[in-house]
Formats: structure tokens, sequence, C-alpha cells
């Protein structure tokens, strides 16, 4: 199935509604039936039918068949927000008494669901260092139920050998699941891979214009059904079809913006990759980074994000060099059309910097639709005061 196919075709069967071109947004909470019988029946099995758009909905069904199609999955399921999307599907496959492996630094969230909030149900997680299979062979233990991956992360930009993985779980009856969000389905196809679910967040480029939050899960039928019937339908956390419309709108220029943003990404570490007030460049492609090969190996392209360590002794410098870039916005997330900074010194209180550590001067960029040449103008400008 080609890739034009998906974004513009699958789903829309538009004889069912009047040819129109833009599926219809289906802004109702509740579905009606002719008579008992049919209500009985979809409320035996709501995964099947339109009952109430808290679980089913045409409009987001629309969206989840594409989103399974780009991932190479047998089915997918979509939820209101990137969180929601890992939180339910981990939720729905672990219980009391399970242990989780989880890669080292991954989404600020996904750690807090780790390390926080699953250890008061009894559930443990051993972070790694991900980079090394053998890593992940010492962690496992006898009751290790998934393995989490987020490769590459979204701030130093870690891999982990998705295949070595994938290969070592299913030879231990392990479930994974990895967060893709960074490289997306156009880059990097991790069920193909052998990874059990494929999770993204559509907030980013999915959407593309920063206009709505949401995320997917993709795996094969049988996992998403259960997703959907143990924990979904509790948790409530479906997306709007309002904001499903918004997503199949962002479809239908994905390729176009994750191109224009990886090539533009490209441009500006490369100008500043030996930069003299540049400490240290993270970027899966660059040619310092120390798990190139990898990333050549299984990503079809690097991302429209990279991280900076600046050449600097204190967090007023970070500060004076952000506050002076005027064609970033400074803000989280990333994948729409706008181009961003976001430093991590931002993140503790100023007494807090310390020098010595290179983490404590990162500063990330996402690059968006915007002139690269015009970015890389502003950088240096912004450069220039420090």
């Amino acid at each position: 199935m080609d890739l034009s196919y998906i974004l513009n075709q699958l789903g829309e069967e538009r004889e069912q509604y009047y040819n129109a071109v833009a599926p219809p947004i289906i802004q109702t909470s509740n579905f009606a039936f002719d008579d008992v019988a049919s209500l009985r029946n979809a409320l035996s099995d709501e995964s099947k039918v339109y009952l109430y758009s808290r679980g089913n909905n045409p409009t987001i069904e629309i969206l989840e068949k594409k989103l399974a199609a780009l991932d190479g999955a047998e089915d997918a399921l979509v939820f209101a927000s990137g969180v929601a999307a890992v939180t339910i599907p981990v939720i729905a496959n672990v219980k009391s008494g399970n242990h989780i492996v989880c890669v080292a630094k991954p989404y600020s969230w996904t750690n807090k669901l780790f390390n926080t909030l699953l250890p008061r149900f009894g559930v443990t997680c051993t972070m790694i260092d991900g980079t090394r299979i053998e890593n992940f062979e010492k962690a496992i233990q006898s009751n290790t139920k998934l393995i989490f991956l987020e490769s590459p992360n979204t701030f130093t930009y870690e891999l982990q050998d998705l295949k070595a993985v994938a290969s070592l779980a299913r030879s231990k009856n392990i479930l994974t699941m990895i967060d893709n969000s960074y490289c997306t389905p156009l880059s990097q196809k991790p069920i193909e891979m052998g990874i059990d679910l494929s999770m993204q967040t559509m907030t980013k480029y999915i959407g593309g214009h920063s206009d709505a939050v949401g995320g997917v899960v993709s795996g094969s039928k049988e996992m998403i059904r259960k997703i959907f019937a143990a924990d979904y339908l509790n948790f409530g956390a479906a997306v709007s079809p309002f904001n499903a419309f918004l997503f199949l709108r962002g479809l239908r220029t994905l390729e176009l913006r994750v191109e224009r943003s990886c090539n533009s990404a490209s441009m500006l570490v490369e100008h500043f990759e030996n930069h003299p007030k540049v400490l240290k460049m993270y970027y899966p492609y660059s040619i310092s980074f120390p798990q190139r090969e990898l990333a050549l190996k299984q990503m079809k392209k690097s991302g429209g994000m990279f991280t900076i360590a600046l050449d600097v002794k204190s967090a007023d410098q970070i500060e004076k060099f952000c506050n002076s870039l005027k064609r970033f916005l400074m803000a989280v997330s990333w994948g729409g059309h706008e181009s961003l900074a976001f430093p991590v010194c931002a993140t503790m209180p100023k007494e807090n910097f310390d020098a010595a550590n290179t983490d404590h001067k990162l500063v990330r960029y996402y690059i968006g639709l915007e002139d690269p040449k015009v970015l890389i103008e502003d950088i240096e400008q912004a450069l220039g005061k420090i």
C-alpha cells in the first residue's frame, strides 16, 4: 500500500457522505438503534459498533485506519493525548507483581508513569542504558512483562537496536512497546522490525499545525482489541471527532512537512556542528553521533530536531542567547509549522545550574517550515550575544 494512497484515499468511503472530498466530522456523543436486539448486541461488544463516541466514532475510525497502515500494523487506537497512548496500553498489559524494563531518559511523563504511578500499584521498573543489548539481557527478570523503548529519545537521541531487542523479548515472551514520536512511521517502522506496539504523539508531526492534542498506538488486531476492552473505555481518553478531523487534515501534508523539517534540520546541524560556541551537537545523523551507523541502518531519515550544548559558564548566558532568538518560539513540543527552542535550564531553579554539567547547557531546537537560511542567521546573531 503506497503512502499517497494511505494519506489521501484509505478509509474514505466518500459515497457514504455525499461524495464530499473531506471526511465529515460526526460530532455526536451518542448513536441510536432501531430495536432492543441491536442495542443489546452493541452493549455486548462495543469494539465492533458505534455506540458512544467515548469508544468508536466514524471520523475517528478513518483516522485509525490510516495510522495503522502508516505503521504497517493490523490496527490502531487513538487517544486524547500522547501520554494517554503510553499509559493506557501499558496498564492494559501489566498487573501488580509485574516488572518493566525501560530505557533511560524517556519522555518525562513516561518516566513518571514507570517510576511514580505504577510503583503505587506494585509494578516495578528498571531503567537502563538501552544503547547496548546486554543491558536488556541483564535487566530482564522472571516477572518482566514489558520492555519499553524510545528510539531515539527527544533530547539527546540515544537509540536502541530494535530488531535485537524484539528478538530477545520474543524469546522470553515479553511484550515490546516503543515511543516512535521522533521518527514517525515515515522514517522508522518498528512494527516491521518486530516490535509489538508502536506509539506516537499525534500532537507533533501528525497534526502539524500546533492546534490539536492526541496520541496513537498501533499493533495487532488482538492486542488493540485487548487494550480497547481492558482499559481504553474505562479511562475515557478518547480523542474528539473534531480533533480527529484536524489530524486527518494534517496527514494530507505529512510527507511534505516532515521532508522539509528534516532537510532544514540537517542544514542547520551541518552549519553549527563545529561552531566555536557549540560545545557538543546531538543529532542521530551527525558525523559525531556515536550511534550514527545504527541510525542510518534503522531510520530512513533523521528528524527535524537537534540539540546543542552551548560553550558557556552560566545560566545567564544561556538565557541571554535564548532571549535573543527572533525567529524561534520558546516552547515545548515540536512537529508544527513553527520553529522552537527549549533550554534545559528552564526546567530547574537558576541556583541549581552546574557549569560543569553538560546536560545543563543543552538547548533543543525543532526546525519548522521557515527558510533554513533565516534560521541559521538568527542563531548566529544570538550566539554573537554571548
